[in-house]
């Protein structure tokens, strides 16, 4: 897939006007109601041109998010997850293939330690 999932998208499908509100949602996994209830308030309390210039130029500057650019909902939960720290990320990715080694060692010395019993099953299975 040669689109960007750390990549700022209007989101079209949850879109109530634009999609710059559902984009920003889905950008960094805050829920759109909390999104749009948010930018009324920041416009209705004194940042009404700017909010809506500010609205109108992510508009215009975005793409809409490419369909299927996420395969399930876990997914779009990892990359929203990225975006917002990529070092925690990645140091989850690595205690998991620290914890995956450690099992397979484990395994490992399992199999090959002097096991008479598991060696007389993996005989009677030949």
């Amino acid at each position: 897939m040669s689109d960007r999932r750390t990549k700022f998208y209007l989101d079209k499908q949850n879109a109530k006007w634009l999609g710059v509100c559902s984009g920003i949602a889905d950008y960094t996994g805050i829920d759109v109601v909390w999104v749009r209830v948010g930018t009324v308030v920041f416009t209705l309390m004194g940042g009404f041109p700017w909010t809506l210039i500010a609205y109108w130029i992510a508009a215009w500057m975005a793409t809409p998010k490419p369909s299927g650019l996420y395969e399930n909902a876990e997914e779009a939960k990892f990359w929203q997850g990225v975006r917002q720290s990529p070092a925690r990320t990645t140091s989850d990715v690595r205690s998991k293939f620290r914890d995956i080694d450690r099992r397979l060692a484990d395994v490992e010395t399992y199999y090959t330690s002097r096991n008479s019993r598991l060696a007389d099953e993996i005989d009677s299975l030949r």
